[in-house]
């Protein structure tokens, strides 16, 4: 009975070793869940744009600043020379915060002994904003209370803040997009890949490759019901956001749809795509989860902001169509921006269209082997 038992654990051992791809996955899931969770759950804050505008332009203004970006949380990337610059910057994503110097403020501070700072935060991503102001007042308060102890006066910076696009910080804002990308995500790609895939494994994609339809509308009858799924489940979630939670729709409903179309169709390729390198649907779910799901949440913006994230992570971020497209859905539904805003997004979802597509039918074989 053992050398019975170890010779049937053997023959599994072996069934396990010649599927490459499953053991490629179950052996390179625990390493790149590790690293995206230790890398990318990250709370704080590094090197965030921010956008300085000094109407002092003297030397305790030149010492605040280099205070601010000495800290490491903060990157000055705009220098506007009014408020009616940043608003543009905030659309085009150039910056996450603005500090602004009121005229005359050493003047103020030294003759005064108050002076006064205005912080504006883009508050399309209310956490994110939240911890750029926090940030932002510790050390300002810090580089008060150094200035109070070396001169012994009560000096002192009054901080004003303000939040664009969302002052009442509704988390609606936040989690509507990225719930809205993870499920179209989830809808289009894994389960087109998994359908595919099944089809595959049963054998019974000869028998439809046999019958007179061509392949190609073989591939887009398989994926058509989750178009119309997917775009069902984009119309509840705009629904509810808007009527049950108060979500704001300040851009245009007509290239709101457009978009979401775009994201499903690129959503799609990634699954047809997937299903061409999967031989069965366990292996088709193990690279959506590990490949799709997991990247879509943890490298998109949805939940952690990409700035607290190494630099490798953030080049990778590049390639997740989830990160574009929730850029897209706060800046159509919250910043009420146009196409001229979003071309750069828009062009990056129709190239990875395109690529997934080209590769997918290059992949795609007549006759299964």
């Amino acid at each position: 009975m053992r050398k019975v038992f170890a010779a049937f654990v053997i023959k599994e051992i072996k069934h396990i070793l010649r599927d490459v791809q499953t053991l490629v996955i179950l052996i390179g899931m625990p390493i790149v869940l590790v690293t995206l969770f230790g890398f990318a759950v990250k709370n704080e804050i590094n090197d965030a744009k921010i956008a300085i505008i000094d109407l002092s332009k003297d030397e305790l203004s030149a010492e605040l600043i280099q205070k601010l970006v000495s800290s490491n949380y903060f990157i000055v990337s705009q220098l506007p020379t009014s408020r009616q610059g940043i608003e543009p910057i905030f659309r085009k994503g150039e910056a996450k915060m603005a500090v602004v110097f009121e005229p005359d403020f050493a003047t103020h501070f030294y003759r005064d002994k108050k002076a006064s700072i205005q912080l504006i935060a883009d508050a399309s991503d209310p956490n994110t904003a939240n911890m750029l102001l926090n940030y932002a007042q510790a050390i300002i308060m810090d580089f008060q209370k150094s200035k109070n102890n070396a001169s012994k006066m009560p000096y002192r910076i009054k901080m004003e803040t303000k939040m664009l696009y969302n002052p009442t910080l509704k988390s609606v804002v936040y989690f509507v997009p990225g719930i809205m990308t993870i499920i179209l995500m989830l809808i289009s790609a894994m389960m087109t890949s998994i359908t595919i895939a099944k089809e595959k494994e049963k054998g019974t994609m000869e028998i439809l490759l046999a019958s007179p339809l061509n392949p190609s509308l073989i591939v887009i009858g398989k994926v058509a019901p989750y178009i119309i799924l997917a775009v069902f489940n984009a119309a509840t979630i705009i629904a509810l956001g808007i009527w049950v939670f108060k979500m704001p729709l300040v851009g245009s409903m007509g290239l709101l749809t457009g978009e979401i179309l775009l994201f499903i169709i690129t959503s799609l390729s990634l699954g047809v795509f997937i299903s061409t390198i999967s031989q069965s649907q366990q292996v088709a779910m193990l690279i959506s989860l590990m490949g799709l799901l997991l990247p879509s949440i943890l490298l998109s913006g949805f939940i952690f902001p990409l700035e607290s994230m190494p630099q490798p992570l953030q080049i990778i971020a590049n390639v997740i169509p989830a990160k574009w497209f929730i850029q897209i859905l706060r800046g159509i539904m919250v910043k009420g921006v146009g196409m001229e805003f979003l071309w750069k997004q828009t062009l990056v979802l129709i190239g990875m269209s395109v690529f997934l597509i080209a590769i997918s039918i290059k992949k795609f074989k007549i006759r299964l082997e």
